[in-house]
């Protein structure tokens, strides 16, 4: 058995190194934040335009532009302005393409395709009101979800809509809140 001197220095020993790890693990997250690390944007007001259609999905307009204005709100670091005289930027969306290709197929039967890729598209611009600045302009942002068809190929692209109109929605709230 170690001598109580011995002991009582390796248990010393112990104790400092624990405490010098742990204010080392304290000191690195000591600057953590949650969140996108972006504290604030130029704006504070942002008015979203009314989504302008040119893909050949008419009902995403609608199912687009309620998940655009959530994603905005959800966020938190502006609000939100009744029109584009009131706000101190303009985010204008435009839905440039919609399609869908093959994700699986067997080579021996042609009249197998059952798993899509369903792709939206969109252009944007967001224009800074009080310089007339262009903060940033025809920014291609695109989605993808994939379907698998059971049952028809209109009622499964119908019911990924909601879920293609979110991602869209959230990838340009970060488009426009994030740093560009």
């Amino acid at each position: 058995m170690p001598s109580s001197s011995a002991f009582r220095l390796h248990r010393f020993a112990f104790v400092i190194a624990t405490s010098w790890m742990a204010m080392m693990v304290m000191a690195g997250c000591s600057h953590y934040r949650l969140g996108t690390g972006s504290d604030r944007v130029s704006f504070e007001t942002l008015y979203i335009a009314p989504i302008s259609n040119e893909a050949a999905v008419p009902q995403a307009v609608a199912t687009v532009s309620r998940a655009l204005r959530s994603a905005v709100i959800r966020d938190g670091r502006v609000r939100l302005a009744a029109d584009a005289a009131s706000a101190d930027a303009v985010l204008q969306v435009t839905l440039s393409d919609y399609g869908r290709t093959f994700s699986a197929v067997q080579a021996t039967d042609t009249a197998l395709a059952r798993k899509f890729d369903l792709e939206l598209i969109a252009r944007c611009d967001l224009t800074d009101q009080r310089t007339g600045e262009a903060l940033f302009k025809n920014r291609r942002i695109m989605v993808t979800r994939q379907i698998y068809v059971d049952d028809g190929q209109n009622p499964a692209e119908y019911q990924a809509l909601p879920q293609l109109a979110d991602q869209l929605a959230d990838w340009v709230a970060h488009a426009v809140l994030d740093v560009w």
